[in-house]
């Protein structure tokens, strides 16, 4: 039996209880999931290369995000996008937020270029590291970066006020990482992610009148 990604994709989203995707919105992930195992032959976006472990550790927690992530964001930074996850998932699934992926090696960038033009989704690259960047976002979200107490220090200068700082973590690793936001952010509880490993997704409100 061959494998079918669309079909698997909507079958692990059922399983998750997640809300089933539009005819364009499949479209945009399977044309980015053949696009990502083409290049990921020949450069190291991410270091997942079975394809259904793709679509379920990478797709699926990603849509899962995009679903939870709250209403009334307009502006949105993946702060060190990678191979796109979060962000790409989230430009699909959220159309009505402005996503800027931030990534500072040159591969992984010009693939979120091609990935953008591949998918149709509006979305802009800045191909630098994130803290360069000049403007705040009303969310700022990390999964998988470098260093990521350090980068959680840095990204929640990069939040506006009353905005957001999402954290796609592990319930292990989270007092660390929420510890590093400093004291301006209020948390929710978390909510878990589907795939495994204790995933999850903490959302930090930042107020510029807490201390």
């Amino acid at each position: 039996m061959s494998f079918d990604p669309q079909e698997r994709l909507n079958q692990l989203i059922a399983d998750a209880r997640l809300s089933s995707l539009q005819v364009k919105q499949n479209k945009q992930f399977i044309d980015y999931f053949t696009l990502l195992l083409r290049w990921n032959a020949r450069t190291n976006l991410t270091a997942v290369r079975d394809p259904d472990q793709i679509l379920e550790r990478h797709l699926l927690e990603s849509i899962a995000c995009a679903q939870l992530l709250p209403a009334g964001i307009a502006t949105l930074l993946d702060y060190g996008s990678g191979a796109g996850f979060p962000g790409l998932p989230i430009a699909i699934c959220r159309s009505e937020i402005a996503i800027t992926l931030a990534e500072s090696q040159n591969k992984k960038a010009a693939f979120l270029l091609e990935a953008i033009r591949v998918t149709g989704v509006t979305a802009r690259v800045h191909s630098g590291r994130a803290e360069t960047l000049a403007e705040k976002f009303d969310c700022v979200i990390l999964r998988a970066v470098d260093r990521m107490e350090r980068a959680v220090q840095s990204a929640s200068h990069l939040v506006a006020s009353n905005g957001w700082l999402a954290l796609l973590t592990t319930d292990a690793e989270y007092p660390a990482t929420r510890a590093a936001a400093g004291p301006s952010f209020s948390w929710s509880d978390f909510q878990p992610l589907p795939g495994g490993e204790r995933r999850i997704l903490a959302l930090g409100r930042f107020s510029s009148f807490m201390v």
